[in-house]
């Protein structure tokens, strides 16, 4: 596999997109929406926990097989994950989200009813 991800462009992202999600590691920031803040720092933190440990990914839920969307029910609540490629002044989307070196990812935790 080439380091810049042409080779298998998607393999990479998705082994980008799980290092960020599991470990946090690489360029990257984690967003909590205001109705998980508002579920209190118990559930914040066990919802970040289910993010890290997500690991159904279906044909259904990740058909580009990048590992970057993700919906659990934790608490009686649907809750959703999504992994969006930015350049890093954050102003528009990555040249290439298979490139570690050009790309900054956020990764959004929220319920499903703020999507």
């Amino acid at each position: 596999m080439e380091t810049q991800g042409r080779a298998d462009p998607q393999a990479r992202i998705r082994q980008l997109n799980d290092q960020f999600r599991k470990l946090g590691i690489g360029n990257g920031s984690t967003m909590i929406t205001p109705g998980i803040m508002e579920k209190g720092h118990v559930f914040m933190m066990a919802a970040l926990l289910a993010v890290r440990t997500f690991n159904d990914f279906t044909n259904g839920n990740d058909p580009y097989g990048e590992h970057d969307f993700g919906a659990f029910t934790m608490g009686g609540e649907r809750l959703f994950f999504k992994l969006d490629y930015y350049d890093h002044s954050l102003q528009a989307h990555s040249p290439n989200a298979a490139d570690a070196a050009v790309t900054h990812r956020v990764l959004t935790i929220m319920l499903a009813s703020e999507y």
